[in-house]
């Protein structure tokens, strides 16, 4: 395919990378059809409207819509290419769950004809993109599948700012033949500003899961160094601060947890291939899921009275986006719950409209920043831009946990 030659592509899964990814395909002037099995996600992007905040994702959906260019459906439709985005999480044992990319590798099955580009662009273990294969030459023995080229894709984008790396950052694209790398470069390539960066699947397979493992062990260093600091009574952010000044370390500030649906999850995918190897990612693992609990110790040492009122702010995984998976601010809040049953638990989270079921069981009520100010107790879990202020705005009793450290004063 070259730059210009409008072709059809098929994006399975509207999320938060497939949906920027079909706009982006269709910005570039090939005709999309997304396809999710949610009958709602469907409905509002045929509307042209966005079902997650993404800054200028909805404008840019609402112009590709109008124009025609994107349309949405429940069912793959035939096409020259495939573009898979669905998750992947882990079972228990922190076992990779492939069910998703099995299940939209079969329904692309039923309207494969021979020739097509099979690209997958979600996060998995080494060796999933050659399962694609299978799963689909088992679902179709009639098809010639030698003639369809499979390739993986792996997303590297930070939410907040998708449709600008979409475009920006470096791609690696990596397929089962030469063939197949070629022709997945040139779909990249057709929107793609950074460089395309061509190698075989299972090596692009494996540079995401680097990727996310390394941010994932140098985040474990900070949350780690947290830890001693309070044993020893220093300030970490002080004291990383100035470790910083040192011309080769760059340490990054610690939190209340690792979430998302990458770095919290892809280095289990790393140590699942060679688990006897995987040392020091999985210990990088178990320090960060084991954060949270060092939170509920803080809370805990507010000595907080039976009645009182406790507002954590914050519940996305990361500043300034409304994307909960993962995130551990959920589990802190269902822990506080839990463990103060007696208080009154609430919540600040300016980017959603309401809590999730787990949370709203848990007796936990949404509330906006004027009724948490004048709680007992304000832990802050979630740096977002909007809470910078509220140290100004507290009652004179409240006790403060700040996790991120946005409220320390910054040294003169």
């Amino acid at each position: 395919m070259n730059e210009g030659i409008l072709v059809h592509i098929c994006v399975v899964g509207l999320g938060y990378i497939g949906l920027p990814t079909g706009v982006v395909l269709a910005q570039a002037g090939q005709k999309v059809t997304g396809v999710d099995k949610n009958p709602e996600v469907v409905a509002q992007v045929s509307r042209g409207e966005l079902h997650f905040v993404e800054p200028g994702m909805e404008e840019a959906l609402e112009r590709v819509v109008t124009d025609g260019l994107l349309t949405a459906s429940q069912d793959p439709v035939a096409a020259d290419v495939f573009v898979v985005a669905v998750p992947t999480p882990f079972r228990d044992g922190h076992q990779p769950d492939l069910s998703y990319i099995e299940d939209a590798s079969r329904a692309i099955a039923q309207v494969l004809s021979g020739g097509e580009l099979v690209i997958l662009e979600s996060t998995s273990p080494p060796g999933t993109t050659a399962a694609m294969r299978d799963w689909i030459a088992s679902e179709r023995p009639d098809l010639d599948i030698d003639s369809i080229d499979f390739a993986h894709g792996p997303e590297r984008v930070l939410p907040g700012r998708i449709l600008i790396e979409l475009v920006q950052n470096d791609r690696i694209v990596g397929g089962l033949t030469p063939r197949a790398t070629q022709r997945a470069a040139e779909v990249y390539r057709t929107f793609c500003a950074g460089s395309v960066l061509e190698t075989d699947a299972r090596t692009a397979e494996a540079v995401k899961l680097v990727e996310n493992s390394y941010r994932d062990v140098n985040i474990a260093f900070a949350n780690e160094l947290s830890l001693i600091a309070d044993r020893i009574g220093v300030d970490v952010w002080e004291v990383i601060e100035l470790a910083n000044h040192h011309p080769r370390v760059n340490v990054l500030n610690p939190g209340p947890g690792v979430g998302g649906h990458c770095i919290a999850v892809d280095p289990w995918f790393l140590a699942h291939v060679a688990p006897d190897l995987a040392r020091l990612i999985t210990t990088a693992r178990h320090v960060n899921d084991d954060k949270p609990q060092h939170v509920l110790d803080l809370i805990r040492r507010a000595d907080l009275a039976d009645g009182s009122t406790i507002a954590l702010l914050g519940l996305a995984f990361k500043s300034n986006v409304d994307d909960l998976r993962g995130s551990p601010a959920i589990a802190i809040a269902q822990s506080v719950a839990e463990t103060f049953p007696g208080s009154t638990v609430v919540a600040v989270e300016p980017f959603v409209d309401e809590l999730p079921p787990v949370l709203r069981d848990a007796g936990i009520d949404l509330v906006d920043i004027d009724r948490a100010v004048d709680a007992d107790l304000v832990v802050l879990l979630v740096d977002h831009d909007v809470f910078v202020d509220v140290p100004q705005r507290l009652a004179d009793h409240t006790v403060v946990v700040d996790t991120r450290g946005q409220w320390r004063r910054p040294r003169s």
